[in-house]
């Protein structure tokens, strides 16, 4: 299962910028993930200072 960004995100782009697929861009207000993209490694919900992240 691919990571899905929740509403608590709060657009910083710590996630973006650790996400070794690339899978993470930013959208209207927040970033979304690509979940054809997602390798499900976490990296994004270890670096987010929100926990937004969470497995969908």
């Amino acid at each position: 299962m691919a990571y899905k960004i929740s509403d608590a995100c709060i657009n910083c782009g710590a996630c973006a910028a650790d996400c070794p697929t690339e899978a993470i861009a930013e959208g209207d207000g927040q970033y979304v993930i690509d979940p054809d993209k997602c390798i499900d490694c976490g990296a994004c919900a270890n670096t987010c200072p929100v926990d937004a992240p969470q497995e969908a």
